[in-house]
């Protein structure tokens, strides 16, 4: 597989995330675990983290590119949003949020994705991280194959997967 490496969003990044936003828009994916992505209409916008987490009362997080080493091309998007958690996020959303821009998928890359954004939650000092997902999906493989342990299954009340049902998993660091 080829070596991936996670990179704090820059100016330097702004041509290929906006790519990575129409490909998502053209595939209809959504863009959980893109800080806002899909919401914005610029680049400079999306980079308003801060900004925008307090405007609509989010949790502060920390969000990186997903880089594949080989041509710098950015192949995915993370997010990880500090302990403690807010109620929301505990019940559903968890303390990471990912995706693989639909291109390149299936390449084993959110899998990866989650290992390196695991080693940023260890060095933050968190001792175990929830993830949550809808079942039989991509992500809960990527989930599982990073250890993760499930807790239970809730009701998608805010109606924020396909299924219906969120399935809670955590993983200790």
């Amino acid at each position: 597989m080829e070596i991936l490496e996670l990179a704090v969003p820059t100016m330097a990044y702004k041509e290929q995330v906006m790519a990575f936003k129409a490909e998502m828009l053209e595939y209809g994916s959504d863009f959980d675990g893109c800080n806002g992505l899909g919401e914005v209409e610029t680049y400079e916008e999306w980079l308003d983290f801060r900004g925008r987490e307090e405007r609509k009362g989010w949790s502060p997080s920390h969000t990186y590119l997903t880089v594949r080493q080989s041509d710098g091309r950015v192949v995915g998007i993370v997010n990880y949003r500090p302990s403690p958690l807010s109620d929301f996020l505990l019940q559903y959303g968890g303390h990471i949020g990912y995706c693989i821009r639909p291109s390149e998928r299936r390449k084993g890359y959110a899998k990866e994705q989650l290992r390196l954004t695991l080693e940023k939650c260890r060095a933050a000092g968190e001792e175990r991280v929830l993830l949550t997902c809808d079942p039989d999906t991509a992500s809960e493989r990527a989930i599982l194959a990073n250890g993760g342990v499930l807790e239970n299954e809730v009701a998608d009340e805010p109606g924020l997967g396909k299924s219906g049902t969120i399935r809670r998993y955590w993983i200790t660091l």
